[in-house]
């Protein structure tokens, strides 16, 4: 179990991530904001690549915990929800999307072997809710782990476009474009 100290150093390493970018993490920094020496920060994690390590795990757990919660019994609406729970979690947390998700980090999973061994958080549920579209005659028989890859990809490429500048409606009408997309999607899929 990790210490008060080691937790507090994460937690402020993690807030530094969201508000700023993995960037303006540095050890002095973390330590400075949890109130303790930047030598206090080297005892609980030997490097700032441990340290975002750390916080990465940490913060894919608890992603994954509100991933795909809303929608009801129906393949329409628990589409809708994951999407916009992806949306809610890509576009009010930027700067820990962008370290989770496209970030160039060693540790980083890698499709198909750590995806397709249940080790993404928050991929998982993706694959587990085509798994059961599939087992429901929603979708076409098909690979649900590429199945997945395609449900999610594309909306991940318009969030990329959109954080970075280069798609210029306002949040409403760019959560209506993925959902549009997702649709489209979804024709050449859907049994």
């Amino acid at each position: 179990m990790a210490s008060d100290t080691a937790l507090r150093l994460a937690d402020a390493a993690l807030a530094i991530l969201i508000a700023e970018g993995a960037s303006a993490v540095t050890m002095r920094r973390v330590a400075a904001d949890a109130g303790v020496t930047t030598m206090a920060t080297y005892r609980h994690f030997p490097n700032r690549e441990a340290l975002l390590r750390t916080i990465a795990r940490t913060a894919q757990r608890d992603v994954a915990e509100k991933w795909g919660r809303r929608g009801g019994g129906d393949f329409d609406s628990q589409l809708a929800g994951m999407l916009d729970d992806f949306l809610d979690f890509a576009l009010g947390q930027p700067h820990l999307y962008d370290f989770l998700h496209t970030a160039v980090r060693e540790d980083a999973r890698r499709f198909p072997e750590d995806f397709a061994a249940g080790g993404s958080p928050t991929f998982d549920p993706v694959v587990a809710a085509v798994r059961k579209w599939m087992a429901d005659g929603i979708l076409h028989p098909d690979d649900p782990l590429e199945v997945a890859l395609t449900l999610t990809s594309s909306t991940q490429g318009l969030v990329q476009q959109y954080l970075g500048g280069r798609i210029g409606l306002s949040e409403t009408d760019f959560r209506a474009l993925c959902a549009r997309t997702v649709g489209r999607v979804l024709r050449g899929i859907k049994a």
